[in-house]
């Protein structure tokens, strides 16, 4: 197109050069369940360029993705247009329909400020152009707010439909383990007792209620039975933990989760209600067995076999006197690895192995001595009295004094002065083989 200015009469018009538009052709498809039909994204690009070839248009660069538009500024490739947009490197977009591009205000308003800026001069899809003019923004926007209408009210609708089917004993998501989905295309959310799974699952619950089984040992069985999902995968622990708290086993249900909404089911159930509760309380009592206290090196160390996390128990033996005592040992949690080779060890080694590493440490420039000096002044008072020292060996025998003081806690401190010690080593802590190493070692004091 031709732009021109009106003269004055009696003069020449002076003509400006038309402005070249070169385009980015965009396809993209759509996450939404309500676009499954639209076509595919080479489907789109292949109509696009038969466009381009016909109407003599110049493509620059091409660009996809697989991403619903129903939120604003959640789309890379979308944003990388609007930035180019803005560097000039095109100003046109081509596209199978408007809805391509945005089905939300946000980045519907970012589409019209770049054509207001004169950075995009022109929007072209398979059946219409879309140019800098009022009529053609305007045009632009209602299409946008067509689409995002038409996904609003389906989101509604489909809502509307679950709870529906959840008010009818039908809970609308996959089958849980132990059961199948109806393939009858009429019994839609409807399950069924799996034959294989259910007498299983029906055990596992029976299994940690009146046998004491803690979950791992769950996990342990399940593996030893070879017991998969419809999928061909073994029940991950936390899968096995999520499954016994799941009341949809004896027959009830919340929809959406979270909402304070009960349905009965109309599912046959596998377990009773007295058992699932049973359950729980096992449950409750592991945790509090687990996570109820808590022990002077968790969430400091790390496995080095297999990089998981190592967790503690403290496990009580009666002795020949009559008498109780308690020893805690410390293990890898198998996390990464359910065969991790590292052996259990307990803490008065794991003790030891501290104090080897502060003997090897140089405390001059740790901030770990500024925070015991007031600690260690008490202590140094009397031991000044005993120790003659001279004036050039005050330093040395000042970072022994800390040092002394340093293993003193950790062998007759409190638990939080433990730990408070122990974290001032900003160092992963590696156990293996009953051994520590810190590979890269930082000594600091938390703020």
């Amino acid at each position: 197109m031709t732009y021109a200015t009106q003269a004055p009469v009696g003069t020449v018009a002076k003509v400006t050069s038309p402005i070249k538009v070169t385009y980015c052709l965009y396809a993209r498809k759509s996450t939404e369940q309500e676009d499954k039909q639209v076509l595919s994204i080479d489907s789109q690009i292949h109509e696009m360029q038969k466009m381009a070839t016909a109407d003599n248009l110049e493509i620059v660069t091409l660009k996809k993705e697989s991403h619903s538009a129903k939120e604003a500024g959640q789309r890379p490739v979308f944003n990388e247009i609007v930035e180019e947009l803005k560097q000039g490197k095109f100003n046109g977009i081509l596209t199978w329909a408007p809805d391509r591009i945005a089905r939300n205000a946000g980045d519907l308003g970012r589409i019209v400020d770049l054509m207001d800026q004169k950075k995009l001069l022109e929007i072209r899809t398979y059946g219409q152009k879309f140019m800098n003019t009022p009529n053609d923004k305007f045009m632009l926007m209602i299409l946008g707010s067509q689409a995002k209408l038409e996904n609003d009210n389906k989101v509604i609708n489909v809502k509307r439909g679950l709870r529906s089917r959840a008010a009818m004993g039908l809970k609308p998501s996959l089958a849980l383990t132990g059961y199948l989905n109806s393939k009858n295309k009429d019994e839609k959310c409807q399950v069924i007792v799996d034959p294989i799974r259910a007498p299983i699952i029906k055990k596992v619950f029976e299994k940690v209620a009146y046998e004491n089984y803690s979950g791992r040992q769950v996990y342990k069985w399940l593996k030893e039975l070879n017991f998969k999902t419809r999928t061909g995968k073994l029940l991950a622990l936390g899968n096995i933990y999520r499954l016994l708290r799941r009341p949809f086993y004896y027959g009830v249900f919340e929809y959406p989760m979270g909402s304070g909404e009960w349905y009965t089911g109309k599912h046959i159930p596998l377990i009773t209600k007295e058992l699932f509760n049973l359950v729980q309380e096992k449950i409750k009592t592991e945790k509090k067995k687990m996570y109820g206290r808590e022990f002077m090196f968790t969430k400091m160390l790390t496995c080095g076999y297999c990089g998981s996390g190592i967790t503690a128990e403290e496990k009580v033996k009666e002795l020949k006197t009559g008498e109780t005592r308690g020893y805690v040992y410390y293990r890898c949690t198998g996390v990464k690895d359910r065969d991790c080779p590292n052996e259990p060890v307990n803490e008065p080694v794991l003790i030891e192995e501290i104090l080897l590493i502060i003997d090897k440490m140089s405390l001059d420039k740790s901030e770990l001595r500024q925070k015991l000096e007031k600690e260690v002044a008490r202590y140094t008072l009397f031991q000044t009295g005993v120790l003659k020292q001279e004036p050039a060996q005050s330093k040395k025998h000042n970072d022994i004094s800390i040092k002394t003081f340093t293993k003193y806690l950790l062998q007759r401190g409190t638990l939080v002065e433990k730990r408070e010690v122990l974290s001032c080593i900003k160092s992963k802590i590696i156990l293996k083989d009953r051994r520590l190493e810190l590979p890269e070692l930082v000594i600091e004091t938390p703020e």
